[in-house]
């Protein structure tokens, strides 16, 4: 290989490497980010719920 395809595979391998590690940090951040599921409402019929 010449001095000048190393480069350039170097350069590629670099820019595959940010993204790998840009999407992982989105990824991380989008999951952590995620509201935990409240209690649910009451009942919209006022019935008991032991009534189903």
């Amino acid at each position: 290989m010449t001095d000048d395809n190393k480069k350039k595979l170097i350069a590629a391998g670099a820019a595959i490497g940010s993204a790998a590690v840009a999407a992982a940090l989105l990824y991380a951040t989008k999951r952590r980010k995620k509201p935990e599921s409240a209690a649910p409402g009451p009942i919209p019929s006022g019935e008991n719920p032991e009534t189903d």
